[in-house]
């Protein structure tokens, strides 16, 4: 475990945290005026290894070669220049930081650290952090990378195998209330596509596409056709042999043929890719986050609405179910086109004709709009 400490007066600022993978939804903006929950579980912290925030550069200002260098193999509109390795933590666990008066960023409910920290050390006031709570971003504090250090304060427990974790863990339904800002928990809800359910199938329909080399893609019935079949054959030719994807992972027997690209989960602790034990099939790995590949794993019926106190073994519940959306399922743009400016395949001729098409023309409705509130980056097109 550790506890970050200010990089000047070496003042605790955290609890003590265990590290975890960052989530794929951790720089995700959801709709348009809606209330996110917190992003990290409290005694967490993650660490995002790309720099995020300004200052910006645009892609014509680029010296040939520094953005591959980089890890970016397709053009975006603008790469952050700030230091990589940022720190996320669940709001409860800062200690010892006070807000900034008059740093909101380009926030319109709330603050969102666009420009630059919003929190200063108690000891010191040397800015250390930028609180996130803004409507449609996880609400979080992000710690700088030069602003503080890591000490470690004791050991960690093992992470869960993969038998414990599909045991111990839940899984994330596709569908969830979402709160509008300003709006008293619980009132002027709807039901939505999950926003962690989005940004998961931008980050796999990217990788989807590469494993395709070009050929049309058949997935699983169910909710996994319902997530990525229709927006694989609007981007894929509809003629010629079909690559078929099929869900691996832990408690389903690995397919050995018949089977070219594989969903398997993500460990939320590690960050490591499932495999199998023994010899690895011929097929790409498609990542999903566990919780999600766990619900497309073992599909859950929707729970009815809480209830106070326990109810007789033998009264039957009736309370409604949650609502089903009728709106086509759509990826997040932007988690779909951070992920795959950084696989090389991009860089195949067939595949870069797919990404300027989409580029220009947001796939025919097939994404979530990338920034639907107030603008905060330099462009939608930010990585």
């Amino acid at each position: 475990m550790f506890v970050f400490v200010c990089a000047r007066c070496d003042a605790e600022l955290t609890v003590p945290l265990s590290q975890v993978s960052l989530s794929v939804h951790a720089r995700q903006v959801y709709g348009n005026g809606l209330q996110l929950p917190v992003l990290m579980e409290p005694g967490t912290f993650a660490v995002d290894p790309d720099p995020w925030g300004g200052p910006w550069r645009v892609w014509d200002e680029l010296d040939p070669g520094e953005a591959e260098a980089r890890g970016i193999y397709a053009p975006v509109h603008a790469l952050s220049d700030a230091e990589p390795g940022q720190s996320v933590i669940a709001p409860g666990d800062i200690r010892g930081a006070r807000l900034i008066p008059g740093k909101r960023g380009g926030a319109c409910c709330g603050i969102d650290g666009a420009d630059g920290p919003n929190m200063a050390c108690l000891g010191c006031d040397l800015p250390v952090a930028a609180r996130v709570d803004d409507c449609s971003l996880w609400q979080s504090v992000w710690l700088g990378p030069d602003a503080v250090r890591r000490v470690r304060v004791g050991a960690d427990a093992a992470p869960l195998s993969w038998a414990e974790l599909m045991e111990e863990a839940e899984s994330a339904p596709p569908f969830e209330p979402i709160t509008s800002w300003g709006e008293r928990r619980g009132s002027g809800r709807h039901w939505s596509w999950s926003p962690q359910w989005t940004a998961a199938a931008g980050r796999a329909l990217a990788h989807l596409l590469v494993a395709s080399q070009g050929q049309p893609v058949e997935v699983p019935d169910g909710m996994t056709g319902t997530v990525f079949q229709y927006a694989l054959d609007t981007m894929l030719p509809a003629s010629g042999p079909a690559r078929h994807a099929v869900l691996a992972g832990p408690g389903r027997p690995v397919p050995v043929e018949g089977a070219d690209i594989l969903l398997v989960p993500v460990h939320p602790g590690t960050g490591r890719t499932w495999a199998p034990a023994g010899p690895a099939p011929a097929a790409y790995s498609v990542p999903l986050p566990s919780a999600v590949w766990r619900w497309l794993h073992s599909p859950q019926p929707y729970s009815s609405l809480p209830a106070s106190g326990r109810i007789p073994l033998d009264v039957l519940r009736d309370e409604s179910l949650p609502p089903r959306r009728d709106e086509r399922f759509r990826a997040d743009w932007r988690t779909f086109q951070h992920t795959l400016v950084r696989l090389p395949a991009v860089r195949s001729p067939w595949l870069r004709t797919i990404v300027e098409a989409f580029r220009q023309d947001r796939a025919y409705g097939l994404f979530r709009p990338p920034l639907t509130r107030p603008q905060r980056q330099p462009s939608s097109g930010a990585t």
